[in-house]
Order: C-alpha cells, then structure tokens, then sequence
C-alpha cells in the first residue's frame, strides 16, 4: 500500500493525524537535515501502525515534505 504523508518537521512534538485511509499529515520533532526527519516519519508511523519500521520505506520525496511511503 502506497500513501501520501505531508510532513512538519521541528514540531513541539510527534503527531499523526489521518486526512483519509492513503494521506497523512505528520508532525515531527526532528530537523529536516541529514535523514532525521524522515527517521522520525517511519518511527511514528510504525507506532500508529502498529508494525515494524523495517515494512515501512519513503520511495518518493526523501528531501521534500510530501512524501510518498510504501507499507508492506
């Protein structure tokens, strides 16, 4: 499953709320800079999810905020 995840990076805090079933918007407390961020889209997702970060891959926009994100 692909979905679409618009991300905030340097929030207060990590948040997640869903848009509908395939977008998300993403709130992170990580920087935008050298892959923190997009550490901290996976971790937040794997804990919603309840799944392993390992079936969680960014596949499009690893340096934009919107990002497409495969769940296996």
């Amino acid at each position: 499953m692909i979905i679409t995840v618009h991300v905030k990076p340097r929030s207060r805090k990590n948040a997640i709320e869903w848009i509908d079933e395939e977008t998300a918007k993403i709130s992170v407390s990580a920087v935008a800079e050298k892959g923190k961020a997009n550490d901290a889209v996976i971790e937040v997702l794997s804990e919603d999810l309840k799944i392993a970060k390992s079936l969680i891959t960014i596949v499009r926009g690893k340096t934009t905020r919107i990002k497409q994100v495969e769940i296996k």
